[in-house]
C-alpha cells in the first residue's frame, strides 16, 4: 500500500499500542486488530510479540501502584503474549485512543459502539488494547516495550520518507518499510 503525499502532510507523531494478552489469545481477533490498525491509516513503524515477566508488568504500571486495580492489572498483563506496536499518523496518540474508545467496556459500548473496546473487550482490565495518552508517556513507553528503538533518530532520517509516501507494508514483517528509491 501506497500512501499519497496529499494524505500525510504534516510531521508523523509516535505512540505506542498494545494488544493485550486477551485479545492475542484469539488469533483471528488478534488479526482483526492488526486490520483495523492499517484501514485507519496507521503506519506501522515497529511490531512484536512478547511475554511479559510479572516484574515487567510491575515496572510498567509502577505509577499505579497505589490504585486497587493494580494486582489485577499486573497479573493479567504478564498472563500471555501480547503485541506491540509503535505506530505513526499525524496526532497519532488522539486517533489511537479514538480508536480504542473508553477504558471502561461499558461505557465504550455505550458512548462509542464502534470502537475497539466495546467491539471486543471483556472487562475494564481485559479491554484489548493499551494506548499512550500524550507524548511524554508515548516517549517513555516505546522506550520501554522498544529499547532499541530510537524515536528522535527515526524523527530525523526516517519520518520524511514515510510522510512523503515513499513506503510500503511488508506482509510478511507486518510492519511498513521505506520503498526502495527508483
Amino acid at each position: 500500500m501506497l500512501l499519497t503525499a496529499s494524505r500525510l502532510s504534516k510531521v508523523l507523531q509516535l505512540t505506542l499500542a498494545v494488544i493485550k494478552p486477551d485479545a492475542v489469545a484469539h488469533p483471528l481477533m488478534l488479526e482483526a486488530l492488526h486490520q483495523r490498525i492499517l484501514d485507519n491509516k496507521f503506519v506501522i513503524v515497529r511490531c512484536k510479540d512478547l511475554v511479559w515477566r510479572r516484574q515487567d508488568s510491575e515496572r510498567f504500571y509502577a505509577e499505579h501502584s497505589e490504585r486497587f486495580f493494580y494486582q489485577r492489572l499486573v497479573e493479567f498483563m504478564s498472563s500471555g503474549p501480547m503485541r506491540a506496536y509503535i505506530l505513526a499518523r499525524e496526532d497519532a496518540i488522539r486517533h489511537w485512543r479514538e480508536l480504542m474508545g473508553p477504558t471502561k467496556v461499558f461505557r465504550a459500548r455505550y458512548t462509542s459502539p464502534a470502537s475497539i473496546r466495546a467491539q471486543f473487550g471483556l472487562t475494564d482490565t481485559r479491554n484489548t488494547t493499551h494506548g499512550s495518552d500524550s507524548v511524554e508517556s508515548a516517549q517513555r513507553e516505546i522506550s520501554f516495550f522498544f529499547p532499541d528503538f530510537c524515536a528522535d533518530e527515526w524523527l530525523e532520517k526516517e519520518e520524511p520518507s514515510f510522510r512523503s509516501g515513499r513506503m510500503h507494508y511488508d506482509h510478511h514483517s507486518q510492519i511498513h518499510t521505506l520503498s526502495a528509491p527508483s
